[in-house]
């Protein structure tokens, strides 16, 4: 199963189980996702950076096409990933593996 639907299956689930608190989250990532002082784009790509600095690979999936769907270029992607690398080292740069397999998705 790929990552994104890995992601929506785990969110249905928890919408069975924990109604009240998952809606009480996905209001605040609304929000704090939304355009403001940063715009969309930039949140993505920051919230990328996150996924490869905390080694999430849900999280990369989600990101990279929230980036993409922001109108990030592929280049802009593989720089906000490695500015995890220059902050976490080795172990970060193997999670730019993952920002590829999702990279290859949209761009050819």
């Amino acid at each position: 199963m790929e990552r994104l639907q890995e992601t929506g299956a785990m969110m249905g689930r928890l919408m069975q189980d924990m109604p009240a608190q998952l809606k009480s989250f996905a209001a605040f990532v609304k929000g704090a996702e939304a355009s403001g002082a940063l715009e969309e784009k930039t949140k993505h790509l920051m919230l990328l950076s996150l996924g490869v600095a905390f080694q999430c690979s849900w999280c990369i999936a989600v990101h990279v096409k929230g980036s993409v769907d922001a109108g990030s270029s592929k280049a802009e992607i593989l720089e906000a990933a490695m500015m995890a690398v220059v902050m976490g080292g080795g172990p970060k740069l193997m999670y730019i593996e993952v920002v590829y397999e999702e990279l290859d998705k949209y761009f050819k």
